[in-house]
């Protein structure tokens, strides 16, 4: 009499197919989640280092003498403009990507006390200080909400809010040159 081998396949019905295929889609539903925010995160550090040299070249075509020009008195001058630039910069990558204080917040950052070379110099240290937070976020934390001007925001609008900013300003730049009679450089994008 020969002994067969008998396996008894393993068959998934029933209630035991639901919990299986739970899995499996929350599987991957995070596999495409993370790689969402990776795609996020990497489109927002490409547009800053864009963002970092179209406005190192909008700066550098403004002569020195002449950093401290603003078309009105209420106005800030060239130079305030791309302090403050920076300094927004470094506040919320500090205080809402990285959630840690600000590198620059012991740092009185006064227009006047500095030359066109330390401007430049501040304002690129803040776009590669922004691009190493992004670089080193914890996709994990993106959601997580802060209290903002009567509301919350998370840390996707605040990546939002630093494009943004830069952005107006960097148009109000854009005018103080054409107010100079210095043409702009071409766009640097996305």
């Amino acid at each position: 009499m020969s002994h067969m081998s008998h396996t008894t396949p393993i068959s998934v019905s029933g209630a035991g197919r639901i919990p299986l295929l739970a899995c499996a889609m929350l599987s991957c539903s995070l596999s495409a989640t993370s790689q969402s925010a990776g795609l996020l995160l990497k489109s927002h550090e490409v547009k800053l280092t864009n963002a970092k040299a179209y406005l190192l070249d909008i700066a550098k075509r403004m002569d020195a003498t002449s950093f401290g020009y603003k078309p009105v008195p209420v106005e800030m001058s060239f130079q305030q403009q791309l302090l403050h630039i920076g300094t927004n910069i470094y506040w919320l990558s500090s205080t809402f990507i990285r959630e840690e204080s600000s590198p620059i917040a012991q740092t009185k950052t006064d227009a006047s006390a500095m030359n066109r070379d330390s401007v430049l110099a501040f304002v690129a240290g803040a776009f590669d200080y922004a691009v190493r937070s992004i670089q080193i976020l914890d996709t994990a934390t993106l959601q997580k909400k802060f209290p903002w001007q009567g509301s919350t925001m998370n840390k996707i609008q605040f990546l939002n809010l630093i494009q943004d900013h830069q952005a107006h300003h960097v148009g109000q730049l854009i005018v103080y040159l054409r107010l100079n009679g210095i043409a702009p450089p071409r766009y640097i994008g996305w």
